[in-house]
């Protein structure tokens, strides 16, 4: 039987809470987020300071709006510039809490399926992990997409790290004992324990490059796509919401490593270049470890030393599987939907 993803209480289903696929391809403009961006670049605040009482037009324009000021906290200099001066500027953060507050308001709306509201944290997140571990799409990818799609899909999903290492690092903060030894340790995989030639970032880079990986623009992504990259700024940015960063990490971990096997096995029958392959094949190989040792060293631990914490980190790793169930659902749409029937088949 196929598992469902976590589903919202009342009648409404993850897109559209989080940005459904009819908004995700008709509706591109952004009026919030443009003016950001413009007065961003301007070294006269003014401009920011007519900006602080708006609110977005929509989801796309919220979560682009809320992109760009996560790039302030989280961004390379280099890329951000001068802009990064008004990080903390007045209007900057009062749109932030206006784009948070919205969307919190429906994460929290979301509840986890009744045979887990139970369960402790380590075998809630273990199970629903293993619900959705392998989707239809990542199956689609092994056995049937052209290279083409192969190449647009991975251009979406953008792999399993996505700044993985900045945010493990922002997650320890404050953490002490076996949590933090473990977080540790898993950035340390994510340097290439110690070779800059294996950073995890790096072989990412060399990935792009070897398949020609397009940067596709924000007003041709999904809503969900927005909704997905955000999730990491959510956390990063709110230590409020460490336990909740702590169980939506726990999660990707959980979840990657299988999901890296069904591209490899796309790059076999596509032909992918040679240069392509270690970005994938280090995620699959260590994820499967990651995610095991995140639940025993790092969550287990924590909830035995916080019991009020165990809620809000299995609350964190539903919030991130449902952005990204959305977000598949999205792009499965887009791309793979007419030939699903015969994947799902076999």
């Amino acid at each position: 039987m196929k598992a469902e993803p976590p589903t919202l209480p009342i009648g409404e289903g993850i897109s559209a809470a989080l940005g459904g696929e009819n908004e995700a391809m008709n509706r591109t403009t952004t009026p919030l987020a443009d003016d950001l961006s413009a007065a961003l670049q301007l070294s006269d605040p003014s401009a920011l300071d007519a900006l602080g009482s708006r609110r977005p037009a929509d989801q796309r324009d919220r979560f682009a709006t809320l992109l760009h000021i996560y790039e302030l906290h989280t961004a390379p200099l280099e890329r951000v510039g001068t802009a990064a001066r008004w990080q903390h500027h007045p209007a900057v953060a009062a749109l932030k809490q206006t784009c948070e507050a919205e969307w919190l308001s429906e994460l929290e709306q979301l509840s986890l399926p009744g045979d887990l509201a139970e369960a402790d944290a380590v075998d809630a997140m273990r199970a629903l992990a293993a619900r959705d571990r392998l989707p239809d799409i990542y199956k689609w990818l092994a056995r049937t997409a052209s290279w083409p799609e192969v190449v647009h899909f991975l251009a979406l999903e953008g792999g399993p790290d996505a700044g993985f290492d900045d945010l493990v690092a922002v997650c320890q903060v404050g953490l002490s004992g076996p949590a933090k030894m473990e977080l540790a340790t898993n950035y340390w995989d994510e340097m290439g324990d110690g070779s800059p030639d294996d950073v995890h970032t790096t072989l990412h880079d060399r990935l792009a490059a070897a398949i020609e990986m397009p940067a596709i623009p924000l007003d041709e992504q999904p809503v969900t796509a927005l909704a997905r990259t955000a999730l990491g700024g959510l956390f990063a940015t709110n230590r409020w919401l460490q336990p909740e960063m702590l169980g939506a990490l726990g999660l990707i971990e959980l979840q990657a490593g299988p999901r890296c096997r069904l591209v490899l096995q796309a790059f076999d029958r596509c032909g992918a270049p040679e240069a392509a392959y270690p970005f994938y094949e280090v995620h699959a190989e260590v994820d499967p470890r990651h995610g095991k040792d995140w639940l025993e060293k790092a969550i287990e631990p924590t909830v035995r030393d916080h019991p009020d914490w165990a809620e809000r980190i299995v609350r964190g790793a539903l919030w991130r599987s449902a952005v990204n169930a959305a977000f598949l659902a999205d792009v499965t749409t887009m791309l793979a939907e007419p030939e699903l029937a015969e994947v799902t088949a076999a």
